[in-house]
């Protein structure tokens, strides 16, 4: 069985599509607070937490290490779920994280801005039992629209609508709930996106990476280092400037880790000045 990521706009209905998927297939349902309770158990601040939750980092958290960790940490939960496999994750940019894998179903959910604001309003005035305010609802929209592009942006330098992210990219401006339900069941259950050991393995080495880079931004010797980390079957390779030999250590810490290679990388030269 596949996995199926989810992106949505807000108002189109990608939660309630997700959890009737998910339903449907018998898949387990992963929201982003199931993802943020995962990633306390690394040690987080609730509250930093909860300040990147779906939102841009501030330009002062630009720069912050913990900022970065937690970010990490965040995907490092999200790949243990998909580890697990035959899940429906909700948000935290796993179109983009979970992309080349082939049992991976990564879907877009959208409608008309219109559209998404009315039914808006009409959710929160049943959830409120009294009428919201139009401008109100407008300008959560917007903002919600706003923070998850910069979001993607920042954090991948991607844009979050270009269709090539997608395998599944839904209209609900006339597709009901159950219609989208059906086109994404449909789609899930085809012989090609089933899941493989070779697909498997894809997802195990991204989260053994992962792991790896918490491990890394979370050592006093090596989280102020920019250190990529690729694995492969066990095998972690490691990329960087400075702090390699206690980065290898770092790296054999990590479970499911059997052997570590670096690459340093020299800084060039600044060029002297010519007038």
């Amino acid at each position: 069985m596949s996995i199926v990521t989810v992106s949505h706009e807000i108002g189109a209905g990608g939660p309630e599509i997700g959890q009737k998927v998910a339903a449907r297939l018998g898949l387990h349902y992963v929201d982003q607070e199931l993802i943020s309770e995962a990633a306390l158990k690394y040690g987080i601040l609730e509250e930093k937490l909860s300040s990147l939750d779906e939102s841009k980092p501030s330009l002062f958290e630009r720069f912050d290490a913990e900022t970065r960790r937690t970010i990490t940490i965040l995907q490092t939960a999200l790949f243990e779920f998909a580890e697990k496999d035959r899940v429906v994750l909700m948000g935290r940019a796993g179109q983009w994280l979970l992309r080349g894998i082939p049992h991976v179903v990564r879907l877009r959910v959208m409608a008309p801005f219109d559209l998404r604001v009315k039914r808006l309003a009409k959710k929160l005035s049943g959830q409120m039992g009294e009428q919201t305010n139009p401008r109100m609802v407008l300008d959560m929209a917007r903002r919600d629209d706003s923070e998850k592009l910069g979001r993607m942006r920042y954090l991948y330098e991607v844009d979050l609508r270009e269709p090539s992210l997608y395998d599944l990219v839904l209209n609900t401006e006339k597709l009901s709930i159950d219609a989208a339900v059906e086109l994404v069941a449909v789609a899930v259950q085809r012989p090609e996106l089933q899941t493989t050991p070779a697909g498997q393995q894809l997802v195990a080495d991204r989260s053994l990476a992962s792991q790896v880079q918490v491990a890394l931004a979370t050592n006093p010797e090596t989280r102020k280092y920019r250190i990529t980390v690729e694995a492969k079957s066990g095998l972690v390779t490691l990329e960087g400037t400075a702090a390699m030999d206690e980065a290898v250590e770092v790296a054999r810490s990590v479970g499911g880790v059997r052997e570590v290679k670096t690459q340093q990388v020299d800084i060039p030269p600044i060029p002297p000045f010519v007038a």
